[in-house]
């Protein structure tokens, strides 16, 4: 229950008090300079010196730069430098401020959010005009200087604000080192914000380094002023070059090239929307793995690796298929396949999706069949074209699965005779090993029947739960199986029930995650608590050891119509939040209003095999949230609990409702 202004919650004379006075608004950058590690890496400066490079390789990818030049300063300071277009500095039309200042001092202000035809940037990494604002917020002090339309304009700028304010003057040509175009920025990181100041030298190199190999004919170069060293890159093989250069002589197989794009006609992707790849394969040593999206490295991965994975693995397998070169009893997984594969990718995507702000990793659902469906039939050709290697690629990717599947009986021998029956309506998964298995305990007869026809068989088992499952929080430990819900639960994932002090004997474990799956709704929400609850109070050591995960089933499904480049698509949102931010970006789009259709799912029973392994199923595109205690220890999280489920606590309950209960969202 709300409380009045002038009241504290517990009803105290509000020395605590919170009301409109309370709440603070940051404005410009403070945010950034509050919470750096929201917006960069701290742990040096590379990163946001990396913000500025790749707005100059993004000129280059766009087709108007030929040059990206970065000098190390013996101040401290560093200056990239290209030959683009320069940043605009006339005025902004709605803001009435020089283009040039919104764009280092404004989050979200930037040139690469119209993707349509005729944007400035149909291809790029910048996605929401944040990064070279951030590398200024954190920078002691930064000039930037734009050579454009004949003219020079300079620009100053010290902890994020302008220090020297815009000032233009007419281009001298080649005079006092004027060029026709193209744009410089030298920034000085401030110290203060960093856990070292110095750029780590191998970093920078490599980056630089691919940026010439991923934009065959454009010079890189780097200058470092206190060693009076200069390093060039510019490259005409491209990819292949770059990847026989970092292999092990003893490839066992050829470097394997190829790309593919959209073209115009295309009717799943956008025209330019593809990529380009190198591949190898080596019997020992380190794996060499490079991935980019739109030339920003992606060093986690993300779905256009996934979609490499999956293309390597479906040419491999019907290769083999088709020389019936598979032994009896041999089961063939993609990582048997990639476990050996040394590559660097490059993926062009009209409109990345990253995780997180650094952009380590592409999260955009599309690329995992934007990449495989191009790699797959090359594969394929390439690999009949050069039967000798195919089948010395066969011979390792079946020799890989014959050590895993030996791996797997070992474990089996060790659990003994003796295990209990499994339940009945247990579907279970054909592989035995538990770094890859997984059982889904799903809500009710009709999903598990989806989640079973959705599946990857091969890694995924699947136990449908009939109704709400028994509140456990006070059940004794020797009565628990008198439930059929839980005995069926503690059978299939093969441990035994025990206390948070108990040695658990978890060596009988069947699955490496056991993943809530229940209705994105609020009585889903009832069975993913009464859930968690038993595998806190029965089986904690399960969660110690991270086996839980809670899925997150989408709640609304919105079909978009074409937009501009964009074909039609099935967008899906997990909540409210989610759904608004789809309808911003298509009204961005240009879609008008009610074009679209908005579904609401009423349960997971009402998603087909495909929507459920789309966005739920998928270990590529899902979301699946890991069940860890947090920053309270197990006897702390066992107080609250108890408050949340014990029978006898209705009247903390209805305190916890008082205190909070204005900051819970009601779905009705």
């Amino acid at each position: 229950m709300p409380t009045s202004e002038n009241q504290s919650p517990a009803g105290g004379a509000g020395q605590n008090s919170y009301g409109e006075g309370s709440i603070r608004v940051l404005k410009g950058l403070e945010p950034v300079k509050q919470r750096p590690g929201m917006y960069t890496r701290t742990d040096n400066p590379l990163h946001i010196i990396q913000e500025v490079i790749d707005n100059a390789a993004d000129e280059a990818l766009a087709g108007f730069g030929k040059k990206i030049k970065v000098t190390l300063h013996g101040d401290g300071s560093v200056s990239v430098e290209d030959d683009g277009r320069g940043i605009p500095f006339g005025l902004h039309p709605e803001e009435k401020a020089p283009v040039v200042e919104l764009v280092f001092t404004r989050l979200h202000a930037g040139g690469k959010f119209d993707k349509g035809s005729g944007g400035a940037y149909s291809f790029s990494g910048g996605l929401h005009g944040v990064g070279v604002s951030v590398t200024n917020a954190l920078s002691r002090r930064m000039d930037v200087t734009s050579y454009r339309d004949g003219q020079v304009a300079r620009i100053g700028f010290a902890g994020g604000d302008v220090a020297e304010p815009l000032s233009v003057r007419a281009s001298n040509g080649s005079a006092e080192g004027d060029r026709r175009q193209g744009t410089t920025v030298r920034a000085w990181p401030d110290g203060k914000y960093f856990e070292a100041a110095a750029l780590p030298q191998g970093e920078l190199v490599h980056l630089l380094r691919s940026k010439a190999v991923l934009m065959p004919g454009v010079t890189v170069q780097l200058v470092d002023e206190k060693k009076k060293d200069t390093q060039t890159w510019q490259y005409k093989g491209g990819l292949r070059d770059y990847l026989e250069q970092t292999l092990p002589a003893d490839a066992v197989i050829p470097v394997f090239e190829g790309e593919g794009y959209a073209g115009r006609d295309a009717d799943t992707f956008a025209e330019g929307e593809g990529a380009q790849w190198a591949v190898a394969f080596t019997e020992d040593g380190a794996p060499v793995r490079e991935s980019y999206v739109n030339l920003i490295p992606t060093s986690a991965g993300g779905t256009h690796d996934s979609g490499l994975r999956e293309g390597l693995f479906q040419a491999v397998k019907s290769f083999i298929d088709l020389h019936a070169l598979l032994p009896k009893g041999v089961k063939l997984m993609p990582e048997d396949v990639f476990a050996r594969a040394s590559y660097v990718l490059s993926a062009k995507v009209l409109d990345p999706q990253f995780q997180g702000q650094i952009k380590e990793r592409l999260n955009s659902r599309d690329a995992l069949r934007l990449v495989s469906g191009y790699v797959r039939p090359a594969l394929e050709l390439w690999l009949n074209a050069h039967v000798d290697y195919g089948k010395k690629l066969a011979e390792l990717a079946i020799k890989a699965a014959q050590t895993r599947q030996r791996a797997g009986q070992k474990v089996e021998k060790r659990k003994g005779s003796g295990v209990a029956v499994l339940p009945g309506k247990l579907t279970d998964c054909e592989s035995r090993d538990l770094t890859l298995n997984e059982v889904f305990l799903v809500e009710g007869d009709s999903a598990g029947g989806s989640a079973k026809m959705g599946r990857d068989k091969e890694t995924q088992a699947i136990l449908p739960l009939r109704g709400k499952v028994l509140n456990t929080w006070e059940v004794e430990r020797d009565l628990l199986f008198k439930n059929n819900e839980v005995h069926d639960i503690a059978v299939a994932i093969g441990v035994d029930p025990h206390g948070p002090a108990d040695e658990a004997d978890l060596s009988g474990l069947r699955y490496g995650k056991i993943c809530i799956l229940s209705d994105a709704d609020v009585d889903g929400s009832h069975i993913q608590v009464l859930l968690l609850t038993l595998f806190f109070r029965h089986f904690p050591r399960l969660i110690d050891a991270g086996h839980v995960f809670v899925a997150r089933p989408p709640l609304f499904r919105v079909d978009a119509p074409a937009r501009g480049k964009k074909p039609a698509a099935k967008l899906y949102a997990l909540d409210e939040g989610e759904l608004t931010a789809i309808l911003d970006k298509l009204r961005k789009d240009g879609v008008s209003e009610g074009k679209w259709t908005i579904s609401r799912f009423k349960g997971l029973g009402e998603m087909s095999a495909e929507q459920l392994w789309d966005t739920t199923l998928n270990p590529d595109t899902r979301r699946l949230l890991p069940v860890r205690l947090g920053s309270l220890d197990f006897v702390q999280t066992a107080a609250e609990m108890t408050k949340l489920m014990g029978k006898g606590e209705a009247a903390a309950r209805r305190e916890l409702m008082e205190l909070h209960g204005d900051a819970v969202e009601i779905d009705i």
